[in-house]
């Protein structure tokens, strides 16, 4: 079954494209209804419209909230073709077919993202008509195109060319099937609006009802395991600096693993302003470096943290990866190696090693007040704040007989970035520049510290120490000193901090306290 388009009724926001697909229509001899601006922009373009008043003979009124709600309108939308009691009804009330809508609604999300944005404006800009013609539209897709996408047009319009005006119902239900996708994202943004606001436009922490809408990015080989069927989603909003956002230059798919791993060594990078090299492995860095020279430094320097388990890792840059560092990264079998760019002698040097997926992100923007991170359980969903940065480490309570050093500060602000991207418990020892050891995901705390000094590759004598929690007994303090740590930021809390504070002063630490927990669990 083929429809083939007589009458479309066209009313946008995003005008872009529409006088063109309008001039395209009407050489398919289509009588084109609109209202408002954008009939007057169809107008000024040349092209030859009725206004929707005109066609109902009811005039828009109330500040335009009424003029497409008439049965002129939805009757030549949702009728049967092939239903001869609904054609007779259409006779009978002299009504219309409408065989195509052209419609985008208001944009409610971006006028509620304006900070001084009122109750009455967002609610003024909660679209009626256009959401209420889209879903007639789409509830008879077998007969009615409705597009919402100025993408669209250039398919829509191949498609008329090659059959005759015509578009057929496959067409109109991939359509349709986009047409309540975004209806039902409209109507989203409108009760999470609304939900996080009381009458008197005070906010909400969390509405009562949380609704959100991912796009299918890809589907995946499988997920943690061969066993288990797998799906990339990823949000609408394309200015986020993510890994859904990157590009992938070259390699093979992403396997849900790559994704899983390739965020977390992404999200932790950004942290850093310096030029700085995370290597990722399983969620936890096993490297980590900064310089303040290049960014091939930075990588050889994260390399030297644990080389061993740097083999199939993740490597993530917050600057672009040029031929210097492309040949030290050739050296090693990667997984994954993420950064804001790559230049072409880069790309060249890297080609060879056909595997590694490349990706190339947005540059890095930091994170934004109020992003969430959500976590699934079984029967439910976890909503929190993310895990922001930006702590200053300056303002810690230094609780010890001695102060940090000034290099010791620089050491403990490192160290207080990679602690927060380690599993609980966490424990990492570092340089101002360099992560030197880590302790992961372990039960026990002083288990992480041993954790750590067992596996460091490099000396640990003059390095700081940074726990995500507070130590419950003195007994990693001890272990510590007996590593040469010189200075500790934990978050404190403990009823035994007094012990622990008593262990540095006996060892001559300086130990500072955030009172900010970082768990990542």
């Amino acid at each position: 079954m083929a429809n083939k388009i007589t009458r479309a009724l066209i009313s946008v926001t995003d005008k872009s494209g529409i006088v063109e697909f309008a001039k395209e229509l009407k050489r398919f001899d289509v009588e084109i209804l609109s209202t408002g601006g954008t009939a007057v922009q169809l107008r000024e373009g040349g092209v030859d419209v009725i206004d929707v008043s005109d066609y109902t003979g009811f005039p828009e009124m109330m500040d335009g909230r009424l003029k497409t709600l008439h049965p002129k309108i939805h009757g030549g939308l949702l009728a049967l073709r092939d239903n001869e009691a609904h054609m007779e009804a259409l006779k009978k009330q002299n009504i219309g077919l409408i065989d195509m809508v052209v419609i985008n609604l208001y944009k409610f999300e971006d006028t509620v993202a304006k900070p001084d944005c009122s109750l009455d404006e967002a609610i003024e800009n909660i679209d009626i008509g256009g959401p209420t013609m889209l879903r007639a539209a789409a509830k008879n897709h077998h007969f009615v195109t409705v597009v919402t996408d100025p993408e669209d047009y250039s398919t829509v319009l191949k498609e008329m060319e090659e059959r005759g005006g015509a578009i057929s119902e496959e067409t109109n239900f991939a359509l349709a099937t986009k047409t309540f996708q975004l209806t039902a994202r409209y109507d989203a943004a409108i009760s999470n609006y609304l939900g996080s606001i009381t009458l008197k436009e005070e906010k909400r922490e969390f509405p009562d009802t949380y609704t959100v809408q991912f796009e299918k990015i890809q589907d995946l080989r499988y997920g943690e395991n061969p066993h288990q069927k797998a799906v990339f989603y990823g949000e609408r909003d394309l200015s986020l600096s993510s890994i859904p956002n990157a590009r992938q230059l070259q390699g093979k798919e992403l396997s849900y693993n790559n994704i899983m791993d390739s965020d977390a060594a992404w999200q932790m990078v950004t942290e850093f302003t310096l030029p700085t090299a995370i290597i990722m492995k399983h969620s936890n860095p096993c490297g980590a470096a900064t310089s303040a020279g290049d960014i091939k430094e930075a990588y050889i320097k994260a390399l030297q943290t644990d080389p061993v388990s740097a083999f199939g890792g993740i490597v993530s840059f917050n600057r672009p990866v040029d031929r210097e560092t492309a040949e030290e990264l050739a050296k090693i079998f990667l997984e994954v190696i993420i950064a804001p760019g790559f230049d072409r002698e880069a790309l060249e040097i890297l080609g060879a090693k056909k595997n590694v997926r490349l990706l190339a992100t947005l540059p890095p923007k930091g994170s934004r007040a109020g992003e969430l991170d959500f976590r699934r359980v079984a029967g439910g969903l976890l909503v929190q704040e993310r895990d922001l940065g930006g702590d200053n480490i300056r303002n810690a309570q230094v609780v010890t007989k001695r102060r940090p050093t000034e290099e010791e500060y620089q050491a403990l602000d490192f160290a207080w970035k990679v602690v927060k991207n380690v599993k609980s418990n966490a424990i990492v020892f570092t340089t101002k520049d360099q992560l030197v050891a880590v302790g992961a995901g372990q039960m026990s705390r002083v288990d992480s510290v041993k954790i750590a000094i067992m596996k460091a590759n490099m000396p640990t004598k003059g390095t700081v120490l940074a726990s995500d929690a507070f130590f419950p007994f003195r007994d990693g303090v001890d272990i510590a000193a007996e590593a040469g740590v010189t200075a500790i930021v934990q978050p404190g809390g403990s009823i035994r901090d007094e012990e622990s504070i008593t262990a540095a002063d006996e060892h001559d630490i300086a130990m500072i306290f955030t009172w900010k927990r970082h768990f990542r669990h």
